[in-house]
């Protein structure tokens, strides 16, 4: 490594500083690829499966999609040229303050640097670079607003105004929490009416068409309770000869903007306020929580990498505050198990 400097003490300082880095592992010669060559790297490691998310699972076609997007849109134009090595966190916050500045949202400030994150964490692992100038910067806070969950009444008024066609497809997302891909991908083939389960095998994407579940945890088996059943019972006998349990038209899958529409239609024309698709695996959790099924196992029927994913996500909807901690423990202790566990201890005690 060298570099030039005006004077001889600032050349001894650098050097000193540079051998303090050497030693710590912060610091090695600068690579000549750039950030642009690396994002094609990349892009195509990724498609190829070489390069995997951090929990092992392949990029889905829809993340790299929008991945290729934001790099064409804002990374390269940006930073392209840059050696790999020479891209520093105050460079990133500096866009960073600048997309602020333009008003743009939280949530596409912090996308577009997702990528940038990816491609680092793969040259760090190959020892291209030293340090992630991704990590660390001042991002704008997100808050998305509080999920549209339905009442019990609300859904099934919700379901009742709907077209008899449209009906069961609400219903399984309601009732069975499935995401807009697994909806779509659902196979006759995939559903056990007789033993009261459905597996998800598969999520479908409009480009690619059937592609894995979000993770490995997505590949699932979910109860079908009696208030969805009735519905799938009802549609198999009208859609038994077709493939997909939501077929639209030439064999693919509905397309699931158009059941919106004519759904949010129906709803409107009734008073009723719309709900989406993804707003009814919310209400999904939301029942089974209220209806006392335990995290671990919501945690399995949502499809979630991990039970901190569900915690995190609908623990506010979790009994756990002081007064109703206090409330179980009452109601267990008036239970003659409870009082029989109590005696026990009084004739121990004394």
């Amino acid at each position: 490594m060298r570099k030039t400097f005006p004077t001889l003490a600032q050349a001894k300082a650098w050097r000193q500083e540079a051998q303090v880095g050497l030693r710590r592992g912060t610091l090695n010669a600068p690579v000549k690829v750039t950030v642009r060559e690396a994002a094609v790297q990349w892009l195509d490691e990724a498609e190829r499966g070489v390069v995997r998310t951090r929990s092992g699972d392949r990029y889905k076609p829809s993340a790299l999609r929008s991945y290729r997007q934001v790099l064409k849109r804002t990374v390269i134009p940006e930073f392209g040229h840059l050696r790999l090595s020479a891209l520093t966190r105050s460079r990133l916050q500096d866009l960073v303050d600048r997309m602020v500045g333009d008003g743009l949202g939280p949530s596409t400030i912090r996308n577009t640097f997702l990528p940038l994150r990816a491609l680092y964490r793969r040259a760090l692992l190959q020892g291209v670079v030293v340090q992630n100038p991704t990590l660390g910067l001042s991002l704008p806070a997100h808050r998305p607003k509080r999920d549209r969950v339905a009442r019990p009444a609300e859904a099934e008024a919700l379901l009742r105004a709907l077209p008899d066609a449209d009906r069961a497809l609400w219903a399984t997302a309601l009732y069975a929490g499935l995401r807009r891909g697994e909806l779509q991908a659902l196979r006759w083939g995939d559903v056990n009416l007789e033993q009261g389960v459905l597996r998800v095998e598969h999520s479908w994407d409009h480009i690619a068409g059937l592609i894995a579940p979000k993770s490995r945890a997505g590949r699932r088996t979910v109860p079908v309770p009696e208030a969805l059943r009735g519905h799938l019972v009802a549609h198999r006998r009208a859609h038994r000869s077709t493939e997909f349990v939501f077929e639209g038209s030439a064999g693919r899958p509905m397309g699931s903007a158009m059941a919106s529409r004519r759904a949010h239609d129906a709803w409107k024309k009734l008073g009723l306020r719309p709900i989406g698709l993804h707003e009814c695996r919310h209400t999904y959790a939301s029942l089974m929580i209220a209806a006392g099924v335990n995290a671990k196992a919501l945690s399995t029927y949502m499809g979630h990498s991990s039970i901190t994913v569900t915690l995190d996500r609908y623990g506010h909807l979790m009994p756990g505050n002081e007064r109703e901690a206090g409330a179980l423990l009452d109601a267990y202790l008036r239970t003659e198990g409870g009082a029989n566990h109590a005696g026990k201890a009084i004739a121990l005690a004394a």
